[in-house]
């Protein structure tokens, strides 16, 4: 089976890696799995055990914050 490259642009996409998110938002991959933890965290969505970030619930849980 071929992987296919796409390169969508990070702010296009539904859900990011926790690497992704990281390089997106400036937070380390520590904290964010600091915060994937976090009972009813509102960003997290598992696909089996890999968990990805829901981008748009991950940028309003970033703009109604003022610390992480």
């Amino acid at each position: 089976m071929s992987e296919i490259n796409m390169d969508i642009p990070v702010w296009r996409k539904v859900t990011l890696t926790k690497e992704e998110a990281a390089a997106y938002s400036h937070i380390g991959i520590n904290k964010l799995e600091e915060l994937l933890k976090i009972p009813n965290c509102p960003f997290v969505l598992y696909v089996g055990k890999k968990k990805l970030i829901k981008r748009k619930e991950f940028e309003e849980f970033i703009q109604r914050s003022i610390e992480v």
